[in-house]
């Protein structure tokens, strides 16, 4: 398939995971993406994975002279950004009584405040037809014991998607958010462990964790023009853990 043939994508958190998953499959469809990450050895690992229609762009979205630098790559090499996923986040456990101010900075700053600014600076570079994808979770919906501040914050992002909507009615611009449940990634796996996540998994309607590349096949559908009549959305890939 060729949907996104000639776009120019950025993809926060794409070193690795659900991020490199997406990028696969836009390119795999045409489109040439920016990789943006805090870590290099991923970023230049997953461009020599992914080939010519890649570029890897080191920062945090924590940091905004990072996003700057990033931008300004992009307005320099390509001058637009058609596809932006938003995709960059992290999580800890800590249970009622043991949230720290450090947890909760931590978690509340890459996850909320790092897309927002990762969204608000990308728009000069997007005009009609672009895409905005922006990474919830199946835990914005449901109520998961010491997770509450990660889960508060994809609710948070769910809102944000939905406010945005209004903001950019008659841009031509669309904002939805991809909610995975269970998928196998470097990030989950370092914070859940393998075998309690298998056993998240298992409990799916479906029987199994998710792979990045199912979710980066839905992330395609956002960012093409499939998608076209879709704004303010949620699309959960979560095997069916938050709908049943």
């Amino acid at each position: 398939m060729s949907r996104l043939k000639g776009k120019t994508a950025v993809v926060t958190g794409g070193g690795t995971g659900i991020g490199l998953g997406a990028a696969k499959r836009f390119v795999d469809e045409g489109a040439f993406v920016y990789l943006f990450g805090r870590r290099q050895e991923p970023l230049d690992a997953a461009v020599a994975q992914l080939g010519p229609s890649a570029r890897a762009v080191r920062g945090s979205v924590t940091d905004l002279s990072d996003l700057d630098r990033l931008y300004a790559a992009v307005k320099a090499e390509r001058g637009r950004v058609d596809v932006l996923f938003a995709n960059a986040g992290t999580g800890a456990f800590a249970p009622l009584g043991e949230i720290t101010v450090e947890h909760y900075d931590q978690i509340f700053d890459v996850n909320v405040k790092g897309l927002v600014f990762t969204v608000q600076k990308a728009l000069p570079l997007m005009t009609k037809g672009s895409s905005i994808i922006l990474t919830g979770s199946s835990t914005g919906v449901m109520g998961t014991p010491q997770f509450s501040i990660y889960s508060a914050t994809k609710a948070a992002i769910r809102n944000l998607a939905r406010s945005w909507a209004q903001d950019l009615r008659g841009t031509g611009i669309r904002v939805n958010v991809l909610s995975p449940g269970p998928t196998k990634t470097e990030l989950a796996l370092e914070v859940v462990g393998e075998e309690a996540f298998n056993a998240l998994g298992s409990g799916t309607p479906i029987g199994r964790v998710g792979n990045p590349s199912e979710t980066g096949a839905v992330a395609a559908f956002l960012a093409s023009s499939d998608s076209s009549y879709m704004t303010g959305g949620e699309v959960f890939v979560d095997g069916g853990l938050a709908q049943v």
